[in-house]
């Protein structure tokens, strides 16, 4: 992404100035088709009401970006994954408790970690009735704000055990463990082959994402990838945030825009945000309800494995 010349300026005809510079420039450098593709002019209103002119990535030269989700479409993560993870560090913190395979599935419908446990510790679905450990019982205030305790030592408890998770599923993913789900592979390599756009849309710790991707994929597919992942936006899944953000900071037309999505939750995400979406369906999501989805599959399938096989040119029949 190329950055815009001009923020806000005392006079709007400089934008346009400072923009026209630029484009003469990277027209000397890149070519006149390339820049005339790249960009287009659009007209914003400041908050002091002046008309602003500033350049805007648009359609991408393959016509088509991809962004994944990550876990449950990359790779089978949450229960064989996350949930391990997270009973770890319970059992590390002398927790009573631990989540089932199946309570899991049900703690999978709250987006974002540290979410899901202030959710399960505060009685989500009445899974956990005995309310926080010794010592949090009694907080300045039960409030919330954006699924976080509003309360300090609660809100800190829930950070810390999300770190020390995040940790031990770095080196579970790194020990080889999970596998990615079928097609994958195959799909990422068709779309770097075509020069297409990628990226994951993950309410998981970018650190772990990453982690996932490098050892999973190698670093040269690795390096393709965009990562738009855990509190980089403020509202998480079904709320369209962090798919609005990848389109904008890659400079995608939403139009040219396939979500590949395994929950409910997600694929609200990405049809609220305009973009098609393909569904491969999970061990915790085969029931959920995908209604709006473009198309929904078991998973990305390989040629000759007997099943559903999406190529590339599938998803940009969704468009």
């Amino acid at each position: 992404k190329i950055a815009s010349p001009c923020h806000v300026q005392p006079e709007p005809c400089r934008a346009g100035v400072a923009f026209m510079i630029l484009r003469f420039r990277l027209v000397a450098i890149l070519g006149a088709s390339v820049c005339t593709r790249a960009f287009t002019l659009r007209e914003d209103v400041s908050r002091d009401g002046l008309r602003l002119t500033s350049p805007r990535m648009m359609a991408t030269p393959a016509g088509l970006a991809i962004l994944f989700d990550c876990d449950g479409v990359l790779a089978d993560t949450e229960r064989d994954g996350h949930r391990v993870s997270f009973n770890r560090v319970f059992e590390e913190r002398g927790f009573d408790f631990e989540w089932t395979v199946e309570e899991y599935g049900r703690m999978c419908e709250v987006g974002g970690g540290k979410e899901r446990m202030t959710a399960y510790l505060n009685g989500f679905n009445g899974y956990r009735t005995s309310g926080w450990p010794a010592g949090y019982e009694s907080p300045t205030t039960e409030s919330l704000t954006k699924g976080l305790p509003d309360d300090p030592r609660r809100l800190e408890l829930v950070r810390e055990l999300h770190a020390r998770k995040t940790a031990l599923f770095q080196e579970l993913i790194g020990s080889g463990v999970v596998p990615l789900r079928p097609g994958v592979l195959r799909v990422v390599d068709e779309a770097i082959a075509a020069e297409v756009p990628l990226a994951v849309c993950s309410t998981s710790n970018e650190a772990a994402v990453r982690t996932l991707v490098e050892t999973l994929m190698g670093p040269e597919r690795y390096a393709r990838f965009s990562f738009f992942c855990g509190d980089v936006v403020p509202r998480k899944k079904p709320q369209p945030d962090v798919y609005n953000l990848a389109a904008q900071e890659m400079g995608l037309d939403k139009s040219e825009c396939v979500v590949i999505e395994d929950s409910g939750i997600g694929n609200q995400a990405a049809k609220s945000a305009g973009m098609a979406c393909l569904v491969t369906k999970s061990t915790y999501t085969e029931e959920e309800d995908f209604s709006g989805a473009d198309r929904i599959v078991s998973e990305l399938g390989e040629p000759g494995g007997g099943g559903e096989c999406v190529m590339l040119a599938d998803l940009r029949a969704l468009l």
